[in-house]
């Protein structure tokens, strides 16, 4: 059995190469990543950060260096959710796609929730590297 699946991309005028370096700090997610950076700290080399669940750690599976951004946030009662994001070139720049897929118990409401703010860390990440307004904000 698969989920389902939407895949939400934002070009990027910067190489995959400063992109994946930039997106793939996690102590840079606070300047991008809404949803899993709130007060992120490096502790006893792991990044933890609050949530609305509690303390959660997010960790980077790469390898980040080929644009492999794929992370694991464990959260509180230790279920580990899979997030796929890559870096890809598009021309002189950067496409950044992330997977989002809809979990069990997740009804379409939340999956589009969930979908809206996958955009807007998109678009931030975009502003933040090309030093330029997001799209409607």
């Amino acid at each position: 059995m698969t989920w389902p699946v939407r895949h939400l991309s934002q070009s990027v005028a910067a190489s995959p190469e400063d992109v994946a370096a930039f997106a793939g700090d996690p102590a840079r997610l606070p300047l991008w990543a809404a949803g899993v950076s709130a007060g992120i700290r490096h502790d006893n080399g792991r990044w933890l950060t609050r949530s609305p669940m509690g303390e959660v750690e997010v960790r980077f599976i790469g390898p980040v260096d080929r644009g492999i951004l794929d992370h694991e946030v464990v959260m509180p009662d230790g279920t580990v959710v899979f997030n796929a994001l890559r870096v890809l070139a598009n021309d002189g720049g950067s496409e950044v796609v992330f997977s989002l897929f809809q979990r069990p118990g997740m009804d379409a409401a939340d999956f589009e929730a969930d979908a809206r703010l996958v955009r807007q860390d998109l678009a931030r990440l975009r502003e933040v590297v090309e030093g330029s307004p997001a799209p409607g904000e």
